[in-house]
């Protein structure tokens, strides 16, 4: 990519986005959709934006843009996580035509909200002058077709936390690829019965989404106005053999997700050594009591010959609402958030955002070494570059909780006897092929 301009690759990827394939799918309540409309100009007199959140104390960035820009005043309203209720208050409030101007929108959750006729394209506003300020595969995880309908707010790109101390005990090194994550696994296991590698939340199929996604998988894409479904070609197929393997050799501990109260206690004893996860792990990492100095972070493993060297876990957007009365100075408030230092620094020290989705600022406290990780200057070695070596082919489908729903049911029949993985990624795909096309949707297998 030396050679091609980010913006380059930015239109590439905005113009293998979503298309048109949620046109005419809408529920909400405008008598026509939102962007068909003539835009918005911006405002003679004063201005006051609301911004539905859950990031604690986002007011004190609030505060700070509104020192320096009386005329635009903007409050933080916490509604409460996504899926812990802040969704729902969100299509309740496009429903009755109210609602933020501002949303707090997780990646994954755009296209069910586009499904709603519920956000504003940016891009009629200017934010694809913009562009050059983020990374091009997270422009592309909020693009449809040349239209942008969120700015990322921050995002999780993963990498692989261990106990260093633990892993000199055994003998082992960070495993680079996934073969040697099992081999590293199989050590783990046969240096103490109890111990495990990692732990796996059964119900939770965020980490084997993720690890499809670096190996390279496009699980939706469209063609004019159709979907394409593929959760059977060879990268999936591939990670889900994987899994089968590592499940069948007891390699996890299935008892202990990621960041549980038990999965605390176990790590703090060392019995589970390592995580795979976004890079915001870090502050749960550092709640494991007496493990200062004991932790380092390697690269996430990789697949052979295929993929990309990270994926991202986790992340949200700030979305500009479909009845907001102002969207341009919206637009501009959120810019300024996502892309100047002043805004990021707070950002991390107050509202504990993931990683920045400027690829030009990380924080300044992420710039420096940590002595709880060993002394090492983990982010600008592991994070930066994962953050700049992700898929930018994938996208996220309009029906992401339903997706999740028949993940799970897969993964934990696969770990208790059931259907292996590998064969029941097919039932998954039939089943988010019918729930599509129940919504209205043109859709087709495209393997």
């Amino acid at each position: 990519m030396t050679t091609t301009s980010r913006r380059a690759v930015l239109g590439a990827a905005t113009a293998a986005g979503l298309g048109t394939a949620l046109t005419g799918c809408g529920a909400g309540t405008a008598a026509q959709p939102v962007n068909a409309e003539p835009t918005i100009p911006a405002a003679t007199g004063p201005v006051k934006l609301t911004y539905w959140t859950w990031l604690k104390d986002l007011q004190s960035v609030c505060d700070a843009w509104n020192v320096d820009n009386p005329d635009v005043q903007v409050e933080a309203i916490w509604i409460g996580a996504g899926n812990s209720g802040g969704y729902a208050k969100m299509f309740a409030a496009l429903a009755a035509g109210g609602g933020g101007d501002i949303a707090q929108v997780e990646f994954q959750l755009l296209p069910s909200f586009l499904l709603q006729n519920g956000l504003v394209d940016l891009s009629r506003y200017g934010f694809r002058d913009h562009l050059d300020s983020f990374r091009p595969a997270d422009i592309s995880r909020v693009s449809v077709g040349d239209s942008v309908f969120g700015v990322p707010q921050d995002t999780g790109p993963m990498g692989l936390f261990y106990r260093r101390d633990v892993f000199e005990e055994i003998g082992i090194t960070p495993p680079a690829t996934w073969a040697e994550w099992l081999d590293v696994a199989r050590a783990v296991k046969a240096s103490d019965p109890v111990r495990r590698l990692e732990g796996f939340n059964v119900n939770d199929p965020g980490n084997f989404t993720s690890y499809c996604m670096q190996a390279g998988a496009e699980w939706f894409k469209t063609d004019g106005e159709e979907w394409l479904v593929d959760l059977t070609g060879e990268p999936t197929r591939m990670v889900a053999q994987f899994m089968d393997q590592a499940f069948g050799e007891d390699l996890f501990d299935l008892s202990l997700g990621a960041f549980t109260a038990g999965w605390y206690a176990a790590t703090a004893k060392g019995q589970i050594p390592s995580v795979i996860t976004g890079s915001w792990g870090d502050a749960l990492v550092e709640s494991v009591g007496g493990t200062e100095g004991k932790w380092a972070v390697a690269p996430m493993p990789r697949w052979p010959d295929t993929g990309f060297a990270s994926a991202t876990l986790g992340g949200s957007t700030a979305a500009v609402m479909s009845t907001s009365k102002h969207p341009k100075e919206a637009l501009d408030f959120i810019l300024w958030m996502a892309t100047t230092p002043t805004a990021i620094d707070l950002l991390i020290d107050n509202s504990g955002i993931g990683w920045s989705p400027s690829p030009d600022f990380i924080g300044t406290k992420r710039e420096q070494p940590s002595a709880f990780f060993s002394g090492q200057n983990y982010n600008e070695e592991v994070f930066v570059p994962a953050a700049g070596e992700q898929n930018p082919g994938w996208i996220w489908s309009p029906i992401y909780l339903e997706l999740n729903d028949a993940l799970s049911t897969a993964v934990r029949g696969a770990t208790s006897g059931g259907t292996p993985l590998v064969d029941a990624v097919a039932d998954v795909q039939d089943r988010v092929i019918d729930i599509m096309q129940h919504k209205g949707l043109r859709v087709r297998s495209a393997s």
